[in-house]
C-alpha cells in the first residue's frame, strides 16, 4: 500500500521545500494531532551538529481503527533531510518501497509496532550526522486516523561543557548578531538626536518621527536578541517573544507610515495629507496588523497546523501589498501638483521638488527586492551552517536603507531636496510649458 497518491506526494514535496527554507521552529515544541489521516506530517526542522539530540515524547495515542491486525510498523516518526526526501519520493514513485519509514535513506526514530499495546512512549535519538533534518510523522495506513500529543526537544551539546544549545546550528550566533545591530541603531538614534539639536532651526515634525522609527527598530532588535538568547539557553521564549512581536508590529507600521509621509512631501512641502493619502495609511496599517498576526500564527503553530499554508500565503501576500501600496501616494501627489502647476508658479516649484523624491522610491524598491527576494534566495542556497549570513545580509540592507533615508532627508537649510533657486524654478516652468505644447 503506497504511502500517498501522486498529488499527496507533490504536496509533501512542497511542504518539505517550504519548511526547509522557512527557518527553524525547533526549540521545545508541543503539538496536538487529532483524528488526522495525513500520510505525511512534518513537525519540526533543526540543524544538528555531531553532538545533536532529539528527545521525543508521545502520549494519548489512539487509532480510529482498533483492528489488532494493523501493521503498525508503517506508522511512526523519522528524520529526513530535504535531499534524502527527494530520493524517498523517487523510491515511492518507482515502487521500490511502499512506505517512507521503510526507506534506507531516512533515520527511523520510532515505529509504532514497538508500542506493544501502550498508548505513550518516550525516546532519545542521538544524532551522529551533522545536517539539517526534518522530524516527520508518517502514516502509511490509509483511512486510519490517529490522535496523539507530541512533544519534541531538539538541541546540540556544546563540546566544552556539554551544555545544551536549543538553537539550530547555523543560527546559534543570532543573539549576538541581533544585539550588535541593536547597539548600532541605538548609536544612530543618539547621532540623530545630536543632529536635530544642532539643526533645530530647520527641523520638521517628520524628523522626530524618523527618530521614533529608529528607536523602535533598536528596541525590536534588542528584544529579538534576548528572545533568541533565552531560547538558546532554555528552549522556550517565556514572554520575550511577546515583546518582540509588539516592537516588530510598531516598527513595521511606523516604517511604512514614514515612507508614505516622505513620499507625499508631508511636513517638507505641505502640513497636511490629502484624502487619498490618508486612505493609503488607513489601508497599510490594518494590512500590517494582519501581517503581524499571520507571522505570530506561523511561528506559534509551525507546519503541522492545519492552516499553516494559508497563513503563510496570507503573510507573503499582505507584505507585498503593503510594499506596493506605499508607492501610490507619490504618483497621486505628482499628478495633482502637475495640474495645479499650470496656473500656480509655486506649485511648479513644489512639483520639481516632489519629483526628486522619486529617487528615494527607487532605493525603496531596491530595498524591498533585496530583503524579500535576494535574502530568501541566499537562505535557500546557503548551507544550514551559515544560515545566519542571510539574516546579516537582510539587516545590513535595512541599515543601509535607514542611513540613506536619514542622510537624504536630514534637517538642513540648503538641502537640494527641499530648496530650488530661481534658475531651477524657471527651468521647471519652461519644462511645463514644453509639455503643454507637446500635448497640444
Amino acid at each position: 500500500m503506497a504511502i500517498c497518491s501522486a498529488s499527496s506526494r507533490c504536496l509533501a514535496l512542497i511542504l518539505f521545500t517550504t519548511l526547509s527554507f522557512s527557518g527553524c521552529f525547533a526549540e521545545i515544541h508541543s503539538s496536538e494531532i487529532r483524528s488526522d489521516s495525513q500520510p505525511i506530517i512534518p513537525l519540526d526542522v533543526f540543524g544538528f551538529t555531531h553532538t545533536g539530540r532529539l528527545e521525543l515524547t508521545v502520549s494519548q495515542i489512539s487509532f480510529s481503527n482498533s483492528n489488532p491486525d494493523l501493521d503498525l510498523s508503517k506508522i511512526g516518526f523519522f528524520l529526513c533531510t530535504r535531499d534524502s526526501w527527494l530520493h524517498v519520493l523517487q523510491q515511492l514513485e518507482e515502487s521500490d518501497i511502499t512506505c517512507a519509514l521503510k526507506s534506507d535513506v531516512v533515520k527511523t526514530v520510532y515505529s509504532f509496532d514497538r508500542l506493544k499495546g501502550a498508548t505513550s512512549f518516550g525516546t532519545v535519538y542521538q544524532m551522529n550526522d551533522a545536517d539539517q533534518f526534518t522530524l516527520v510523522f508518517a502514516n502509511c495506513l490509509q483511512q486510519v486516523q490517529i490522535s496523539m500529543n507530541v512533544r519534541s526537544v531538539m538541541y546540540n551539546l556544546e563540546d566544552k561543557n556539554g551544555r545544551r544549545d536549543y538553537l539550530s546550528a547555523g543560527k546559534a550566533v543570532l543573539p549576538r548578531v541581533y544585539f550588535l545591530f541593536s547597539l548600532i541603531y541605538f548609536g544612530m538614534a543618539a547621532i540623530w538626536i545630536r543632529v536635530l539639536h544642532k539643526k533645530r532651526l530647520t527641523v520638521f515634525r517628520i524628523h522626530f518621527f524618523m527618530l521614533a522609527v529608529v528607536i523602535l527598530k533598536a528596541l525590536n532588535l534588542l528584544c529579538e536578541a534576548e528572545d533568541k538568547s533565552y531560547i538558546k539557553r532554555t528552549g522556550s521564549a517565556h514572554g520575550w517573544d511577546v515583546l518582540f512581536y509588539i516592537f516588530s508590529f510598531l516598527k513595521g507600521i511606523s516604517l511604512f507610515t514614514l515612507i508614505v509621509l516622505i513620499g507625499t512631501g508631508w511636513s517638507f512641502l505641505k502640513p497636511y495629507l490629502q484624502d487619498k493619502e490618508k486612505t493609503v495609511l488607513m489601508i497599510v496599517i490594518p494590512l500590517q496588523v494582519v501581517a503581524n498576526i499571520a507571522q505570530i500564527v506561523i511561528d506559534e503553530t509551525g507546519p503541522y497546523g492545519h492552516d499553516w499554508f494559508t497563513w503563510k500565503q496570507v503573510f507573503l501576500l499582505v507584505d507585498i501589498l503593503c510594499c506596493c501600496a506605499v508607492l501610490f501616494p507619490i504618483v497621486w501627489s505628482i499628478k495633482n501638483l502637475r495640474e495645479a502647476a499650470r496656473t500656480d508658479g509655486k506649485a511648479a516649484v513644489n512639483l520639481m521638488k516632489l519629483t526628486l523624491f522619486r529617487h528615494y522610491y527607487v532605493v525603496f524598491i531596491c530595498y524591498i527586492y533585496f530583503t524579500r527576494v535576494v535574502v530568501y534566495a541566499l537562505e535557500t542556497i546557503t548551507s544550514y551552517r551559515y544560515l545566519w549570513t542571510s539574516t546579516v545580509a537582510g539587516e545590513l540592507a535595512t541599515l543601509a536603507f535607514y542611513v540613506y533615508t536619514g542622510y537624504k532627508f536630514k534637517p538642513e537649510a540648503h538641502n537640494p531636496y527641499f530648496v530650488i533657486d530661481d534658475e531651477e524654478e524657471e527651468a521647471a516652468a519652461e519644462q511645463l510649458k514644453l509639455e503643454d505644447e507637446f500635448e497640444l
